[in-house]
């Protein structure tokens, strides 16, 4: 009997530790559906086949998978390269401005991602704002 309730906890114990690695990471999706990257809890950032891609630290330094320096996410709104230029601007109400302060794009609420023309191009529900518009608009 007791091998019975060791066998039962272990599968309980497996499938609580899949379902809690799955809620760990938040899923970027383009405009079909299909998951484009995955951003951890723990600030890794993974493609869609979850290769380490690169790291949000918590100052907003965002790093490539070799650790090299790509941008600065500045606590107010500032996006900077790694020479401290200003490449643009995430402002509080989702807008996305380029460093001419031209609108190139909007993150709404509900995590959807719009281009200047308000056409859906993804989604990053769940996704902070900043990292959402890092993603979509000041990645190669």
């Amino acid at each position: 009997m007791n091998k019975l309730y060791l066998l039962i906890a272990s599968v309980v114990v497996s499938t609580l530790m899949s379902v809690c690695f799955t809620l760990d990471a938040q899923t970027v999706k383009n405009a079909n559906f299909q998951t484009l990257a995955h951003f951890k809890s723990d600030g890794t950032i993974q493609n869609s086949q979850y290769k380490t891609i690169g790291y949000v630290k918590p100052d907003g330094t965002v790093q490539d998978a070799s650790y090299r320096t790509v941008c600065y996410l500045k606590g107010n709104g500032t996006v900077q390269d790694s020479r401290y230029r200003t490449m643009g601007y995430i402002k509080k109400d989702g807008t996305i401005q380029d460093s001419s302060y031209r609108t190139i794009g909007h993150i709404k609420d509900d995590g959807t991602v719009q281009d200047a023309s308000y056409r859906t191009i993804g989604y990053a529900k769940g996704i902070p704002l900043q990292l959402a518009a890092f993603y979509f608009f000041f990645t190669d």
